[in-house]
């Protein structure tokens, strides 16, 4: 199962990195702004770096400095690595990893593109998964994620690894997605809801647990209570987490909220057959077995507010 799950991720993913979601689309640019980056960050990169996936902005609370060496798990188009290397410096190092070729390539080419016409000369990526990282041990100061982790099959072997990388007396600062209470059979079960960022999910205090276990102290789990409806903010999307179809579903049940859930639609559009979207999958066929699958999940987001389950949350840790 975990490597069906790799591999779903993967192809999800890599569709993304060839899409022309950017900065320069309001909706992306709207929910990177939700979570935390300001006006400034984002001109200050490639419009190409941001697509629209982030649920935090862990370079605002890493305290990096100049000369230091961070490194950013999952980086996609560059996003947090960009920022990371203009707070270290020209003496200093930023470092992306990500496993899904597209993305890498990707960010390579904004590396390049930099800011400006300035290209961005000391930033380096690599592909890798993020339980295996390609660096030495006791060689890095800082450890920024935003919104990858869940994805790990194996988030033991991740935690390790981070410990591992880590210089004594380094950091972890993380933004991602965790459980406030366990999700419901059926979505913790769903490939979909897994590689839109809540399948995989674990609860709070078992990321306290595997962080604890993996050697860190001075740890703080902190839920952000960003609103996780920005995502609605993209054009045709109702949620964070769903699947775009071209087949309408049944309409939410009732939510505690008269907002939008993060996975459904809002108590105005209760009435109206909706069509759930992703941050992170283009639109996909309505026929044939991944048409269905997408169906069955964007049916399933009509009957769970995910909003209730899940939380963006900030990380930190020492080693």
């Amino acid at each position: 199962m975990s490597q069906q799950i790799e591999e779903a991720v993967k192809s999800r993913y890599g569709a993304v990195a060839t899409s022309p979601l950017s900065s320069t689309n309001s909706g992306v640019r709207a929910v990177a702004e939700a979570f935390g980056y300001s006006p400034e960050e984002l001109a200050s990169i490639p419009a190409e770096a941001n697509m629209g996936l982030s649920c935090g902005n862990p370079t605002a609370t890493a305290n990096l400095r100049e000369g230091e060496t961070v490194v950013d798990l999952g980086c996609g188009g560059g996003l947090d690595v960009f920022l990371a290397a203009a707070k270290v410096g020209p003496t200093g190092r930023a470092i992306g990893i990500d496993m899904t070729p597209e993305m890498i390539e990707r960010a390579r080419r904004n590396a390049e593109r930099g800011n400006n016409g300035k290209p961005f000369t000391n930033v380096n990526f690599h592909l890798a998964t993020i339980d295996k990282l390609p660096l030495p041990d006791n060689s890095v100061d800082c450890v920024i994620s935003n919104c990858v982790i869940n994805l790990a099959t194996d988030k033991t072997a991740v935690f390790r690894e981070i410990a591992r990388v880590l210089k004594p007396g380094g950091r972890l600062a993380v933004s991602d997605i965790a459980l406030k209470q366990p999700l419901p059979r059926e979505l913790s079960e769903d490939l979909l809801a897994y590689v839109g960022c809540i399948g995989g999910a674990i609860l709070i205090e078992d990321y306290r647990k595997g962080l604890i276990d993996a050697g860190f102290s001075n740890l703080e789990v902190v839920d952000s209570a960003s609103d996780l409806n920005a995502y609605a903010k993209l054009e045709n999307q109702s949620g964070c987490c769903s699947p775009t179809t071209n087949k309408p579903v049944s309409p939410a049940l009732p939510v505690a909220q008269a907002a939008s859930s993060c996975c459904g639609p809002s108590a105005s559009e209760k009435s109206q057959p909706t069509s759930a979207a992703s941050c992170c999958t283009p639109e996909v066929p309505s026929e044939g077995p991944e048409g269905q699958a997408f169906e069955r999940f964007a049916e399933l987001l009509t009957r769970y507010n995910v909003n209730h389950y899940a939380a963006s949350v900030k990380v930190f840790a020492i080693k």
